[in-house]
């Protein structure tokens, strides 16, 4: 029987996430080996506002975010939610979401694991749909790259971008789940004296979803200079900025809606692994 989540059922839900995220490893095994689930799953249950629901073979829990950018929302985290059989996953949401609907949160939103199709189907199965994708990419060599790698790429302070790029500044903010990176740097590549093209890159910590890696949070190309391979100059550009400081694996992430992001990454060797879902509540 579905019933409210509670402080007793913290373990029974950090073994449930443990068993999804071995599932998940297989498939994906530049996930993190050593993970303290408990502490991924009370993190969360000790947000303002959390609340959730748990049967014997699943959890869910989410949490209002206060920036006004995603309106009147609850966010179901990658530890948020874990079940033996995806199923289970749609009771628990017919439980929790009552609650959130209530109190006039109505945009709901819930980070699911690429790997499982089964959960995914279940969530879509619930009105949501697919809005944003994370990637992990291993290694810090394109093999796809012209020999023009370097281009006029250089590094520069990210308010030097605005003027021709007028997006950057907003853009730059992280991602609502990428709350654990720190300060980067921004890569411009200039062709004949104009800025034509930047990346912003970050250090992130390790947590549930990735190891310590190389974060790609943000890039542009002016649209007269796309198909030029200068998104190639600044893939390799960004590749030897991880590898600088140590890193084999890099992440980026976009919207789906982005038809040139969503296939130019993925021929830069980068994986689906996480897939952000969404559903607006009339």
């Amino acid at each position: 029987m579905t019933r409210p989540f509670s402080d007793g059922d913290l373990d029974a839900a950090a073994a449930l996430l443990a068993e999804r995220h071995a599932r998940q490893r297989e498939a994906e095994p530049l996930l993190p080996a050593d993970v303290d689930f408990r502490a991924e799953v009370e993190e969360l249950w000790r947000q303002p506002g959390a609340s959730g629901a748990v049967l014997d073979t699943g959890f869910l829990i989410g949490a209002p975010r206060e920036d006004p950018v995603w309106g009147p929302n609850v966010w179901v985290e990658l530890a948020g939610h874990a079940a033996e059989e995806p199923e289970a996953a749609r009771d628990l949401y017919a439980l929790a979401a009552r609650r959130r609907v209530d109190e006039g949160n109505t945009r709901h939103y819930v980070i699911v694991p690429a790997a499982d199709p089964g959960l995914v189907e279940a969530w879509f199965r619930l009105g949501f749909g697919q809005q944003h994708t994370t990637f992990l990419r291993m290694g810090t060599h394109d093999p796809s790259a012209s020999s023009r790698e370097d281009r006029g790429c250089r590094p520069s302070r990210g308010d030097h971008v605005a003027p021709p790029l007028p997006n950057a500044p907003r853009a730059m903010r992280t991602h609502p789940e990428e709350d654990r990176v720190a300060a980067g740097d921004v890569l411009v590549a200039e062709r004949n004296g104009s800025l034509e093209g930047c990346v912003y890159l970050a250090e992130a910590e390790a947590g549930l979803h990735r190891p310590r890696s190389a974060f790609l949070a943000w890039a542009a190309i002016v649209p007269e200079a796309r198909g030029a391979e200068l998104g190639v100059a600044l893939t390799q550009a960004s590749l030897a900025w991880a590898r600088s400081r140590g890193h084999e694996v890099i992440v980026t992430d976009w919207r789906v809606t982005n038809l040139l992001a969503s296939r130019f990454w993925p021929a830069r060797g980068f994986r689906t692994t996480f897939l952000r879902l969404y559903r607006s509540i009339p």
